[in-house]
């Protein structure tokens, strides 16, 4: 049995050293979905004034040393398995950048990796394509000193840039002038002829600075789930908010709730490159993306089994293994309510179903007055990867209405915001059928295959076997009545065969 706070395996640590901060996240082992359980960042601004000196901040250099000093020191007393550090523009573009990296090597005795705009730029997709595998279009990763720019398609990267447009950078160059700063960026992407208009299905906007930019632009949608993982927006609407950003002054900006005080100075002007870049390629939809670089390191260290694995279905058989009390138990119900759904069920849909089996049993341990609610608000602000806004809130529903959930309630009404009637019908239905099946078998495994639930005619029927004890009173005739109502059945009814 695992004992709390026990780790079946060591933790896994990557240092990034940005040209405007230097971050640590340690992740808890090699599994497909990056679980952090610490993440640092120390703000050095190590590329402020580059542009005109060609060297790191004097400033920044010290500052920098001591948060790395610190972060090798904890990643030590953690046992790390691994520990990258990895250094992006302003190491590689400045003309001390090399014995920035000795010094740190000589006083840490590690190993600093400087990568190349390529390396970067690939890593940066890995992340995102670690976050969505099915990733369709084009990364966009700002940092301090530059912005990536790569072609995904099919888990892959294509052609690959990195362009001199890190925040620190623009703002340098343009004085915090928007109108050479709109030249300067044009000049910039001019320069790679592979960015073709309509091309690319979806931009995914990865980095802090564009990170604080889809805090404002939920707020302003109104969109109802804070999550600013794969929150997304048609082209339009988002080059009208962005746009707005971009005008806007750092007195207006520094005024909006939620937004780090320490991005506001650069918000205009990471706004006005993300609207140049949505100019440049015209996706349909704006994408943001919590990871990158980092996650793409980590992404890059699994085995090529565990790269291929879904993240979403992934993340959920660990936790049921971890929560549930009965854990192989969701492949069999998945199974078992198979003949509610079409039969042509779409993966997607069958995907998040097999999700909520996963997921179905493992907050038998909160209050029964709020497990519903538990579970719901949990579902929709959990880390999962591979999963966009409506696809997290059809899960979440699913779960909750397993556990009775009313529909009228506020947290239910909020997720129900981010479906359409037939996704709202089908989790519901999901929802039903976990609670019955949950019922019928006591949750424990192998007794559902015992039993067969399908359709007859104008009935809901479940074929039970006659002489095991374990089927003989009545089985919940009430949760049996509310689903075949719910297919649109006129009755029920238990067979002993």
């Amino acid at each position: 049995m695992r004992v709390r706070g026990e780790r079946r395996q060591k933790p896994v640590a990557v240092v990034d050293i940005g040209s405007n901060s230097i971050r640590m996240v340690v992740y808890d082992g090699y599994s497909r979905t990056p679980v952090p359980i610490f993440n640092e960042k120390a703000v050095c601004a190590l590329g402020e004034g580059m542009g005109a000196s060609g060297r790191l901040s004097p400033k920044g250099v010290p500052a920098a040393l001591a948060a790395i000093g610190r972060f090798v020191r904890l990643a030590r007393a953690m046992k790390v398995e691994s520990l990258d550090i990895l250094a992006t523009a302003a190491v590689r573009d400045a003309s001390d950048g090399r014995d920035f990296v000795e010094r740190v090597e000589k006083e840490y005795d590690v190993h600093v990796k400087v990568l190349s705009g390529g390396q970067e730029a690939k890593l940066a997709a890995l992340g995102v394509i670690c976050g969505h595998p099915e990733a369709e279009g084009m990364v966009a990763d700002l940092g301090g000193g530059s912005v990536e720019l790569v072609e995904v398609h099919d888990g892959s990267f294509g052609r690959h840039a990195t362009l001199p447009l890190g925040v620190l950078r623009l703002q340098e160059a343009s004085g915090g002038n928007r109108a050479k700063a709109s030249d300067y960026i044009d000049r910039h992407l001019a320069s790679l002829p592979w960015l073709v208009p309509g091309k690319a299905k979806m931009l995914y906007a990865s980095g802090g600075a564009w990170r604080a930019i889809a805090r404002i632009c939920i707020a302003q949608t109104g969109h109802p789930l804070l999550v600013l993982d794969n929150f997304m927006l048609d082209r339009a609407e988002a080059l009208r908010i962005i746009d707005l950003i971009s005008r806007q002054s750092i007195k207006s900006l520094d005024k909006i709730p939620g937004v780090p005080k320490k991005r506001v100075p650069t918000l205009p002007l990471a706004a006005l490159l993300l609207e140049k870049v949505l100019l440049a390629i015209e996706p349909e939809k704006l994408v943001f993306s919590v990871y990158g670089m980092r996650e793409g390191q980590f992404f890059k260290r699994l085995p090529g089994k565990m790269r291929s694995q879904d993240p979403l279905l992934s993340a959920c058989v660990a936790m049921a293994r971890e929560a549930g009390r009965f854990s192989e138990h969701g492949g069999e119900i998945l199974s078992w309510m198979a003949p509610l759904f079409p039969e042509e069920e779409e993966p997607n849909h069958r995907r998040l179903r097999l999700a909520a089996c996963l997921l179905g049993d493992i907050f038998w341990n909160e209050h029964p007055d709020y497990r519903a609610e538990q579970a719901l608000l949990r579902l929709l602000r959990l880390p999962f990867m591979g999963l966009d806004h409506r696809d997290r809130a059809e899960l979440a529903l699913s779960v909750y209405f397993r556990y009775a959930g009313s529909e009228d309630s506020a947290v239910a009404k909020q997720a129900c915001r981010l479906l359409d009637e037939e996704a709202t019908r089908r989790a519901r239905l999901v929802g039903m059928a976990l609670r019955l099946g949950h019922s019928v078998s006591g949750g424990l495994p192998h007794l559902l295959r015992r039993t067969v639930l399908h359709v007859d005619g104008k009935s809901l029927v479940l074929d039970v076997p006659g002489d095991d004890p374990a089927f003989m009173p009545d089985i919940s005739d009430k949760r049996f009545d509310k689903l075949a109502k719910a297919i649109n059945c006129e009755s029920f009814e238990i067979r002993r065969v």
